[in-house]
Parts: structure tokens; C-alpha cells; sequence
């Protein structure tokens, strides 16, 4: 069981530039990846062979400009993130459930 990051920083100095940002987020938020922060998306995987598919996807959709970075870990390294809002932090990662998946 596998965690995508999809991070990204692109162009939004113009108007296509814009769209093109958008119409990625929107892309990402279509095969599953959840918003972590603005431009990090996460998403659990539980194959490698998800994870390839989605990379591919990921790569076939990426606008011109700006830099796209994908990151694995595993379940194990998820459940390690330490996590605050403003100064408070908060309760440590959980895996999803299989309920939650689908």
C-alpha cells in the first residue's frame, strides 16, 4: 500500500497560464487525490500497478511551465507525519479504511 504527493508550482501569470493550473487541479481532484495543501494532493494507492496508472495520468496531463514533483511512501511513513493547524497540533494520520476507499 502506497501514498502518492502530486506537488506542483505553476505559472499563473496569465490567463492560460491560469487555466492550465486549474484544469489540473481539477484533473487530480478527478482521479482521487484529496487537497492537502493548494498545490499538494494526496492519494492512497493499493497496487503498484495504481501507482504507475496514475502517474502516467499525472504525467500525460501536466501543463507547459512550472514543476510537478510525485513522492511514494508507504503506510507506515504516512502514519509518522506530524501535522499542526496554526500552532496546535494535531492527532496523527490514519490510514483509510477499505469503506473509505470507495
Amino acid at each position: 500500500m502506497t501514498w502518492l504527493v502530486v506537488m506542483f508550482d505553476l505559472p499563473v501569470l496569465t490567463k492560460p497560464e491560469r487555466k492550465a493550473a486549474t484544469q489540473f487541479r481539477l484533473m487530480l481532484l478527478d482521479y482521487g487525490f484529496e487537497m492537502s495543501q493548494f498545490s499538494v494532493y494526496m492519494r492512497y494507492c493499493y497496487s503498484s500497478a495504481q501507482v504507475e496508472t496514475l502517474c502516467k495520468r499525472v504525467e500525460e496531463a501536466l501543463p507547459d511551465g512550472g514543476r510537478v514533483n510525485i513522492l511514494q511512501f508507504t503506510d507506515k511513513q504516512y502514519e509518522r507525519i506530524i501535522s499542526f493547524h496554526g500552532a496546535v497540533r494535531q492527532p496523527k494520520n490514519r490510514n483509510p479504511s477499505q469503506f473509505n476507499l470507495f
